[in-house]
């Protein structure tokens, strides 16, 4: 393993196109997270996949062989959902998601409203699997009335076993050609994302290595906020694209797949 990673405290991984696909599992993945923790480094899963909830992702983890706790993982949900208590407390949000992710916000305080009549403060758009034309309709309708509009995360496309299929970034561009509003996006790479690993963990970000299969999340996050990061070729990334990106957006390291971290 390369010295400058393995010397790090906490090692944060992206799941989609990382550590599996869909539920095809790399077991070179299971592998390197095994040898980590066997060795006493942390480990964090992040992903920017907000359709989906946390207790989602500790079972599929599990089921899959990595094992996982409550406070291994973190979606770009979670990080969307702290941004309101923070800074939006009471406020009405009209939310384009999964009733997952809608569940998971109501659990956490958070003030829906589903009222055709009812113009929320915020619009908030997601990974939503159950979009429909009315929701977009309406998302597009109380921004141009007013709402602020937020997104849990840009990722455009999400792999999956049988390919990628689009995610909430193709959602934003929707909206925004509709409105001309552009969001506020959360999760990877936003800066808040490490913040929060930080306070969660109490891990300094110099100590953080960040694992994930795209340029402009998983890499941009620690590229953008003093991170170490590894690109793995596993996902949504091919090698030219990184050939293509400007120098600045490109990792500190890259890998076919998460086996060579363990064997480099």
């Amino acid at each position: 393993m390369n010295e400058i990673i393995k010397n790090k405290k906490l090692y944060i991984f992206d799941m989609d196109g990382t550590i599996y696909l869909g539920d095809q599992v790399f077991e070179c993945a299971v592998k390197l997270i095994s040898w980590l923790r066997n060795n006493g480094r942390r480990v964090m899963f992040f992903t920017n996949n907000a359709s989906h909830t946390p207790d989602f992702y500790i079972a599929k983890l599990n089921r899959l062989g990595f094992g996982a706790t409550r406070d291994e993982i973190m979606t770009s949900g979670d990080v969307t959902i702290e941004f309101l208590r923070a800074h939006r407390e009471n406020k009405s949000v009209y939310l384009v998601g999964t009733p997952e992710l809608e569940s998971q916000f109501i659990e956490s305080g958070i003030k829906l409203t589903n009222n055709d009549d009812i113009q929320p403060d915020i619009v908030i758009t997601s990974f939503d699997t159950t979009l429909t034309y009315e929701k977009l309709e309406r998302a597009c309708r109380y921004i141009r009335n007013g709402a602020e509009y937020l997104s849990t995360h840009p990722d455009l496309n999400c792999p999956t076993e049988h390919g990628s299929v689009p995610d909430s970034g193709a959602l934003i561009a929707f909206v925004t050609a509709s409105t001309g509003a552009v969001p506020e996006v959360f999760g990877k790479p936003n800066e808040m994302v490490v913040r929060m690993i930080g306070e969660v963990t109490g891990i300094d970000r110099a100590d953080m290595c960040v694992f994930g299969d795209r340029l402009y999340t998983d890499v941009a996050l620690g590229q953008k906020n003093g991170v170490t990061s590894v690109l793995v070729l596993s996902g949504e990334t091919s090698a030219d694209d990184v050939l293509r990106a400007d120098e600045r957006d490109r990792p500190d390291f890259i890998y076919d797949d998460l086996g060579g971290v363990l064997d480099g």
